[in-house]
């Protein structure tokens, strides 16, 4: 996490300088759709940034394939949907090897997780056995067919979609899978006035979508995800991190333990944070705004509170560094 020596900090600040317009700019385009929606869609695009995958959970109809396919639009990044359901096999979704008669072999077909941005819609009404097909795809950018590996090309992001458990026809997701996203977020229903602003962007004669040009190119957001990694982490803020780590591991009314893979998200995504606030070092307030995201999907409680609330009470009781 730390800065490495070889790379000059003049050339960080410049290339984050660079990261925070081009990110006021995706903004802006992306907020042409998604009325009132502006802290959503920044902290998917801080988890994008962090090579991390995000897990969209809300009721139907808020607007959360729309905010998949219109930030795609604004990156100018391939983009592909699977609509998730009981009947989708797991070569549904990594591909699988066909046999081509003209060549008298066979012959590997990509599924749709070849993309750039994928967006796996209400994930939770396939198979558990449909959902683990993701699984590799998501943590190692390549899917393995009959033992031969195929990788994906950069940047490769998911961004799915889950009805809530009360729904019928829904399945629960493994842990494991749960695991792979670095952030659970909520769109929630938009304010009156944001409402009323929609209904003029969609009764329009034109798609929304029509209007929403590339702002950046693939390129430019590959270097997102090479730059953020470069934001600065010093030794004490790690020790933080850690720490808020241990406290909702050791908390009796935890009744599910955090992963390794749970801090290091957890870094990734307070330094995205950094940079698209157009800083080169991450600072606590970086961990606190990000940790309810990262980490309220990790934790599973006894009683009904949301798992974000007991992540924030528990923040309160740790030391934070000068």
């Amino acid at each position: 996490m730390t800065q490495p020596p070889t790379v000059p900090r003049d050339d960080v600040a410049r290339a984050i300088a660079t990261v925070r317009a081009q990110f006021d700019t995706v903004m802006a385009s992306v907020r042409r759709v998604i009325v009132g929606k502006d802290d959503v869609i920044a902290r998917v695009l801080v988890a994008m940034s962090a090579r991390g995958h995000v897990l969209l959970k809300d009721v139907p109809g808020v607007g959360k394939t729309m905010l998949a396919r219109s930030i795609a639009a604004s990156v100018a990044c391939d983009f592909k949907r699977i609509q998730f359901t009981p009947d989708l096999l797991p070569m549904d979704v990594s591909g699988s090897n066909v046999f081509d008669m003209r060549k008298k072999a066979f012959e590997f077909q990509p599924g749709p997780v070849f993309t750039n941005i994928l967006l796996a819609d209400e994930i939770n009404r396939a198979t558990p056995k449909t959902q683990s097909a993701l699984l590799e795809v998501m943590e190692e950018r390549q899917v393995t067919v009959e033992g031969e590996t195929h990788a994906l090309e950069a940047p490769f992001q998911v961004l799915a979609t889950m009805n809530p458990l009360d729904h019928e026809g829904t399945y629960p997701l493994p842990a494991a899978q749960i695991d792979r996203f670095m952030m659970m977020l909520t769109m929630g229903y938009p304010s009156e006035m944001a409402e009323v602003q929609m209904l003029s962007v969609h009764l329009s004669p034109d798609a929304p979508l029509d209007d929403v040009r590339a702002v950046i190119t693939r390129d430019d957001f590959v270097l997102w995800q090479q730059t953020a990694p470069l934001v600065y982490a010093s030794e004490d803020l790690k020790r933080y991190a850690v720490a808020v780590i241990h406290a909702l591991r050791g908390d009796p009314r935890n009744l599910q333990s955090l992963s390794p893979r749970a801090t290091i998200q957890l870094m990734r995504a307070a330094q995205a944070r950094a940079m698209l606030k157009g800083r080169d070092y991450a600072t606590a307030e970086d961990v606190q705004a990000m940790a309810p995201d990262v980490l309220g999907h990790r934790v599973m409680l006894s009683d009904a509170r949301a798992g974000r609330e007991f992540v924030i009470e528990t923040m309160g009781r740790i030391a934070v560094p000068g």
